[in-house]
């Protein structure tokens, strides 16, 4: 591997829609400006391919759907900038164009996306163009198409955050599988429409300043009492991955029902699951009992607020739901007890609470504090997995980097099972891995 590199560039180009689209600034809202979404959405997708005789006209087909979908997502060939104002983010749309790679690897097959990967960064090569500040004029879409040793195909696609998020990421991979594929004649047919609206998730009027709003709590920093972060920079960070199927998955929700408070309703499996990963994971960290920890995920709210979000809304729509105790609680509570503070953040999340939060981050730059803070992503429910480009369903779908953000994966032909993807320092990434493995205490 050190003697050559894994990943052959062989074109690289801008796209643009198929038709020609009007010059125009549109506004991103205030939940799509925060702070803490300035990155790129990373997707990592392998299909195990029959032999393919000429790669060629497969790239010509994918360039000719991305370009005709384009039309109707035309943002995504625009530039996020802030707007002149400084109160917020805003698209300028003149067709620059998003970028579309191809590649090759004689170093990767198939089955090497079976294992994590060895090092954070191991697979940046398979999404090469990596964007580190999305205000610095990069394209808001980048596509890289590369051909694996056994001809098996990667697709690595980047978002810009700040235009949508994983839903509406998601809703726009499966339209373009669908003009890959031809099961669309013509984009005009694509269900649902994409929508624009993002005035919905933004105060109107803007709030007034003499009535500042108090942060919520995913936004309120903590006492770090352990040099929390320099656990993940100074050591070296280890990728994991374990799957959790049916069996394990129904012997969690059991524990945590046989350990909840009296009364309480029955947890989800996302509940119980997300409990388990924040406990095994903040055990495995030995803090000291009094550190404050907090599991911050996001919840979607298309259909939490009054009235609804449009179908086809594929700007950012969700806010963060933020559960909290100390590590010493997370160490000694039962999982019913932990899974009860995951349910409780959920149902936190309605129509004022997403209003409060829209205002809070319309009228100042508040951002969650990294302090005692796990971070989860749950792709297992985007429909990720459905994607298929005429190749059948993708064996792997995941992240190009696994870093210390932990994210629940769809796993190929096991609908009930979910694979958990996270980043632990080395010195806790066995204990990690022994606890979590773990599905009877």
């Amino acid at each position: 591997m050190a003697a050559s590199t894994p990943i052959l560039i062989q074109h690289a180009l801008l796209l643009n829609p198929s038709q020609p689209i009007s010059p125009r600034v549109l506004p991103l809202s205030a939940i799509d400006s925060q702070l803490f979404l300035r990155f790129t959405i990373e997707y990592l997708l392998i299909y195990n391919l029959p032999s393919v005789s000429d790669p060629s006209a497969v790239s010509s087909t994918f360039r000719s759907a991305l370009s005709e979908l384009l039309i109707l997502y035309y943002p995504l060939s625009g530039r996020v900038t802030e707007k002149p104002d400084g109160s917020g983010l805003e698209v300028v749309c003149r067709s620059q164009g998003v970028l579309f790679v191809e590649a090759v690897s004689d170093f990767y097959t198939a089955a090497d996306f079976d294992r994590p990967p060895r090092s954070v960064a191991e697979w940046r090569g398979l999404l090469s163009f990596s964007v580190e500040d999305v205000l610095d004029g990069s394209p808001p879409l980048v596509v890289q198409l590369t051909w694996l040793k056994d001809g098996a195909l990667a697709v690595g696609v980047g978002f810009n955050h700040c235009i949508c998020d994983g839903i509406g990421s998601a809703e726009f991979l499966n339209s373009f599988a669908e003009l890959v594929v031809g099961r669309l004649g013509r984009v005009a047919e694509l269900k649902p429409i994409p929508v624009w609206d993002r005035h919905l998730l933004t105060p109107q009027p803007p709030p007034r300043l003499s009535h500042r709003r108090s942060p919520t709590p995913e936004f309120q920093r903590v006492p770090d009492l352990c040099r929390f972060m320099s656990r993940f920079v100074d050591e070296p960070l280890v990728p994991t991955s374990v799957t959790f199927g049916k069996i394990h998955l129904t012997r969690l929700k059991s524990l945590a029902h046989s350990t909840r408070c009296p009364g309480e309703a029955a947890f989800t499996a996302f509940e119980v699951l997300a409990a388990h990963i924040w406990r095994s994971w903040a055990r495995s960290l030995k803090l000291p009992p009094n550190q404050t920890l907090k599991l911050l995920f996001s919840v979607n709210v298309r259909k939490r607020i009054k009235p609804n979000l449009p179908a086809g809304y594929y700007g950012n729509a969700f806010v963060l739901g933020c559960a909290q105790t100390t590590a010493g609680e997370l160490a000694e509570k039962k999982l019913g007890h932990i899974a009860g503070l995951v349910k409780q953040a959920k149902e936190r999340v309605g129509d004022e609470h997403v209003k409060h939060v829209t205002e809070l981050v319309s009228e100042s730059r508040v951002s969650p504090d990294s302090v005692g803070v796990l971070i989860l992503s749950q792709w297992s429910r985007l429909g990720l997995e459905k994607v298929d480009f005429g190749m059948g369903r993708p064996v792997h779908v995941g992240p190009v980097c696994c870093d210390r953000y932990c994210i629940l994966l769809p796993v190929f032909n096991q609908t009930d099972a979910v694979k958990v993807m996270v980043a632990v320092p080395k010195s806790a990434v066995d204990k990690y891995e022994s606890m979590v493995r773990n599905v009877a205490t």
